[in-house]
């Protein structure tokens, strides 16, 4: 353990290098510091008023390039979640003009965040569309986990808020035809034709029972028949595979965590508690 961190400043070039007597000193005040940074941070998104309810969660984090592993290559990102939007900022946003001049802008429920498994990494990735991935790090075991459960708050708000995630690309089956495919939070999947909207097949997400993909653009999802208990396959192409996977999964998260007497009751929690702050 290191008796010793470095500083950087709102600039992200002017840095500082804090050195202690002992390592446990240098974590006192790394928590410290940290927690500082964050209650300021939080404590700032009062001041965008009409936005502040919009804001599930803001903060500092190192970014590493992919296939990185040298130190001196990370640079220093500030990330936020705000409505429908994942942001990515050099720097954090002091007005409301700031949030449309974001470095990177992702649909929440189009992405999906992994933490690593390796414990003392304090790494968790958003993974986006074609196999790309944004990796960053964060100095506190607490500030992962904020990450983890703001993230997953955002997500089920978002899916709250539009219930409804048509897909407006093309999609086309192995025959040849071009359909509408459509995820419905109260429904579940709907399969539908292009032109006529005539409905092909529905299924809700209880009946999802696996799925496998070529990496690519095709997609098989297999479903248990309410009525002969049979699995039916259905297979489809997506120009944007990955990006309607990450949709699925944060559907069928939000499905699983509506059912969460728990999680339901920390929102609200948290929802009135940034109101009072609001107000």
């Amino acid at each position: 353990m290191s008796n010793c961190f470095e500083v950087f400043a709102l600039d992200g070039a002017s840095t500082n290098i804090l050195q202690f007597c002992t390592a446990a000193e240098s974590t006192d005040w790394l928590q410290a510091i940290s927690t500082n940074i964050s209650d300021l941070t939080q404590e700032n998104c009062i001041h965008f008023i009409l936005y502040i309810l919009q804001i599930v969660h803001m903060g500092w984090a190192c970014e590493s390039p992919e296939g990185s592993t040298a130190d001196r290559s990370a640079v220093f990102k500030f990330l936020a979640l705000r409505g429908p939007y994942f942001y990515i900022f050099r720097s954090p946003p002091t007005g409301a003009a700031d949030w449309g001049q974001a470095e990177t802008t992702y649909n929440l429920y189009e992405v999906l965040f992994k933490v690593h498994k390796d414990n003392d990494s304090l790494c968790f990735s958003i993974l986006v569309g074609h196999g790309q991935s944004h990796t960053f790090r964060v100095e506190l075991a607490t500030d992962l986990a904020i990450w983890e459960k703001s993230f997953q708050r955002a997500v089920f708000l978002e899916v709250q808020r539009i219930r409804v995630s048509i897909s407006t690309r093309q999609i086309v089956l192995s025959q040849g035809n071009v359909l509408c495919f459509t995820i419905d939070f109260g429904l579940g999947f709907t399969c539908s034709e292009g032109t006529s909207k005539t409905v092909l097949w529905r299924y809700k997400f209880s009946q999802l029972k696996g799925s496998s993909d070529d990496g690519k653009t095709r997609v098989k999802l297999l479903f248990k028949n309410a009525d002969s208990k049979q699995i039916e396959m259905k297979e489809l192409e997506f120009a944007n595979l990955t990006a309607v996977l990450h949709c699925i999964h944060s559907f069928i998260a939000a499905k699983v965590a509506s059912m969460d007497p728990l999680f339901i009751s920390l929102l609200l929690c948290m929802s009135t508690s940034k109101v009072k702050g609001w107000q």
